[in-house]
Formats: structure tokens, sequence, C-alpha cells
């Protein structure tokens, strides 16, 4: 029985002259929450992108749901769904539009992109958007498809708008509403919540909530970003129910309080090197023991942190 959900060895990665992943090792357990740690410029984004078959790897091996990102990616992406900046809303189409265009027809039937790498199209409205999508993944009845999602997402009174019209909030709840087409198996989430109001970042949480529940794979990308710290605290609690019912979720995150609070497991990506993997007790045990005065203080993950990536560094 496969027990791991995503399975990375040996992952190297260069742009011109510039090595980005310098073998970069993991894997995640099926109904675990594993947080991949780095500051910006890790390499973290590039690891997701060879994982969501939108980028290729110079060399090495990447898995998800079993599956080899390079000569399987047709299996990946029809188990996957992008959100955040892997796709972007086309402010030309409308929201349907958007949802029918995105992607070669090839990926379109298998994947659903939300952010930098995919488009929503400005030139069709909303619910043409969601239309297209539903199409192309040869559902039946996609007009309904659309207009479920519209209601879903509070878009239905500007259904008929063109996307170019959309305010932020809205284009970005269209955005996740892209997504959702087809029900993914697998959802990659980046800042999902970024630009919305307090009701509706819960609306989708709640709608990650379910998809986890029906056995959906999630994977977070900074979903927190520009949060609030009680909306923050919210999304933690969700996670943590997402894992608890058997949902594996990869964190990808430059926040240390989250991978601290909510992580099985937390690999440290430094200068495109995995340098420290495992829970946070094996962690601890990395972090140089202090003197003990009065009482013994435990080291939080950002001091293991900084003392982690200082020795690499320091080398």
């Amino acid at each position: 029985m496969q027990t791991k959900s995503i399975k990375v060895t040996g992952l190297q990665k260069s742009f011109k002259q510039h090595q980005v992943l310098k073998g970069v090792d993991f894997e995640v357990e099926k109904g675990s929450i594993f947080a991949l740690l780095g500051s910006n410029g890790a390499g973290k984004t590039t690891v997701v992108k060879i994982l969501t078959t939108l980028l290729k790897q110079d060399s090495g091996t990447a898995t998800v749901n079993g599956f080899d990102v390079a000569s399987k990616p047709e299996n990946v992406r029809q188990a996957i769904s992008l959100t955040g900046q892997f796709a972007a809303v086309d402010e030309i189409l409308t929201g349907r539009e958007n949802l029918i265009m995105i992607a070669p027809e090839n990926v379109r039937q298998a994947i659903s992109l939300t952010g930098q790498f995919a488009a929503v199209d400005e030139i069709l409205t909303g619910r043409e958007n969601l239309i297209m999508i539903a199409k192309l993944r040869y559902l039946n009845n996609p007009r309904q498809v659309a207009d479920d999602l519209l209601n879903r997402f509070g878009l239905t009174d500007a259904a008929d708008r063109r996307a170019s019209t959309y305010s932020g909030g809205m284009r970005r709840r269209l955005d996740i509403a892209l997504s959702l087409v087809g029900k993914p198996q697998i959802i990659f989430l980046d800042e999902p919540t970024t630009g919305l109001d307090p009701e509706s970042r819960i609306e989708v949480w709640k709608i990650v909530k379910e998809l986890a529940d029906g056995g959906t794979t999630v994977l977070l990308d900074e979903p927190t970003t520009g949060l609030d710290p009680e909306s923050r605290i919210e999304v933690w609690k969700i996670v943590k129910e997402l894992a608890d019912g058997g949902t594996t979720v990869l964190l990808t995150t430059q926040y240390l309080e989250e991978a601290e609070q909510l992580a099985d497991r937390i690999a440290i990506l430094h200068e495109g090197r995995i340098i420290a993997n495992g829970t946070l007790s094996d962690l601890k045990k990395l972090f140089p023991s202090a003197k003990v005065e009065y009482f013994e203080k435990q080291p939080t993950l950002e001091e293991i942190f900084l003392s982690i990536v200082g020795k690499k560094e320091g080398k």
C-alpha cells in the first residue's frame, strides 16, 4: 500500500549558471503535516513548481500520489489543483471564461491552476470562465457547475461581468473557484486567502476542509501571509483538523511559528539543500545545549533554525 503522498529524491535544478536545488530529499507520509521551512530564495517555490509539473528538474526524482512527475505528468495533473501565485485571473475574461480557458487542452482536462502560472481570461465573464474549465474537463452540466461555484464564493451578482471589472477580492475568489472545478485529489494552495475579507476567508477554509475530509491531499504555500494574528490562528486550527482527519498537508512557509505549531515533521531548506529534517524534538537535539541556571528553557524553532543555518553558512 502506498504510504507516501509525496517523495522527493536527489532533486536538482539550475537556471543558467545559478543552481537553485542541489540535491533535495524528503518524504511526506499520508495523513501528516510536513513543513518545508526556508527563507526567501531558499528554493521552496522551485520545489513546488516541480511537484506540480510546471517545471522539470535537471536530475533526481519526485513522485506525487505514487506518480513520477517527469514520466507520468498527466497522472499527476489529473490529481492536483493549484491556487495562489501558481495562476492568475485574466482580467479581460469573465469569471466563467477564465475557468474554461485556463491551461493547454491536455492540462485543462486534469489540473486547475490559479496565480501567476495560469490566467483568468479578462475578456470572459466569471461564469464563462467557470463553464469553459468545466467543459474542458468533460464535466456534466458545466453551467450548473459554474453557477454552484459562483454562488459558493458570493459571485452570483457579478457572474455576467467581465473579469477585468472585478475587484481584487472578487478576482481572488474566482481564482480559487477555478481551482475547485472537477474536485481534484490534490490541491496546492498558495496564499489562498490573500485579499479576501474575513467572511470570504472563513468560507475558503471551510471549503478546503470539506475537500480534505473527502480524502484530498493539501499543499499549503505560505497560507497565512498578510493575515492578522486571529485569522492566522483560525487557519492553524483548520490545518490541524485536516491532518487529524487523515489528510496529507505539505506546508511551505517562512513563518517559523507555523511550522512549530502545526508540523509533524519539519525540513529546513537552505541554499538549495535540506540541511535538517525531523520532528521538532529531533531538531531541538541539534541546538547547542545551554547552561542551566535556575530553569531549563526549551529552544524555539526560530532559535533552532538560526542555529542550524548559521552553522551551514559558517562552514
